[in-house]
C-alpha cells in the first residue's frame, strides 16, 4: 500500500493537476483506482504549497464526471442495443429492462448521488443511468454533487494529516463509515417522503 501511495504522490507531483484529473477519471470509470489513494496525496501536496487545494478538488470532481460519462455513454450506446437483443438469453427481458428504466426515471437522482459516495458502486452507478437514458442535466448535477462531497473530504484529510500514510488510511476508512451512515439516513428519509407523497396522491385521486 505504501508503494502505491508513493507512486501516486510521484505521479501527481510530476503530472500536477492533469494527473489528478486523469486518475480520477480512471477511478470513475471501470479502472479500479481508489479515490482514497488519489485525493489525500493531492491534499498533502497542497499542504506543502505545491498545489492549490481548491483547484485540486475542482479537477478531481471534473475528472470524476468525465469518467462517469465514459460509462454512461458506453452503456447507453453499446449496452442498450446488446441487452435488448441478447438479454433474453440471460433472463433480461424487455419487461425487466423497462422496469430498470422506470426506476431510474423515478429515483435516478438519489441513486446517482448516493452511488457516487460508495465504493465499488461509484464505478458502476453510471451504467444503469446510461442504460435508462437518464436526463443529462440531472445526471451531471447529481454526479458532480456526490463526487465533490467525497473528493473534498478526502483532499482535506490529506491536507490536515500530511504524509502519515497510516493515519490517512485510518481516517479515510472512518470517513467512509460516516458517509455510509449518511447514505442510509438519506435513503430512509427519501423512502418515507416518497411514501407520503404516494399516499397523498392516492388520497387525492380517491376524492
Amino acid at each position: 500500500m505504501q508503494q502505491i501511495i508513493d507512486w501516486l504522490l510521484a505521479t501527481i507531483g510530476t503530472m500536477g493537476y492533469p494527473g489528478i484529473f486523469i486518475l480520477m477519471a480512471m477511478e470513475s470509470s471501470v479502472i479500479p483506482i481508489p479515490s482514497e489513494l488519489v485525493m489525500p496525496p493531492a491534499g498533502y501536496l497542497a499542504q506543502q504549497g505545491e498545489m492549490n487545494i481548491w483547484v485540486a478538488i475542482l479537477l478531481g470532481t471534473v475528472g470524476s464526471l468525465v469518467g462517469a460519462y465514459v460509462n454512461y455513454f458506453a452503456a447507453h450506446w453499446l449496452g442498450r442495443p446488446l441487452l435488448l437483443k441478447y438479454g433474453k438469453y440471460v433472463w433480461i427481458t424487455e419487461e425487466k429492462f423497462a422496469k430498470v428504466e422506470t426506476f431510474f426515471h423515478k429515483h435516478g437522482e438519489i441513486s446517482t448521488f448516493i452511488g457516487r459516495l460508495l465504493p465499488v458502486i461509484r464505478h458502476l452507478i453510471s451504467l444503469p443511468a446510461g442504460l435508462a437514458g437518464m436526463h443529462h442535466g440531472k445526471f451531471a448535477f447529481y454526479t458532480v454533487a456526490g463526487a465533490f462531497f467525497w473528493v473534498t473530504i478526502l483532499t482535506w484529510i490529506g491536507y490536515v494529516i500530511g504524509e502519515n500514510r497510516e493515519l490517512i488510511m485510518k481516517y479515510s476508512h472512518q470517513a467512509l463509515i460516516g458517509v455510509i451512515i449518511f447514505c442510509v439516513v438519506l435513503v430512509v428519509v427519501y423512502v418515507r417522503r416518497h411514501r407520503r407523497k404516494s399516499l397523498s396522491t392516492d388520497a387525492a385521486r380517491e376524492r
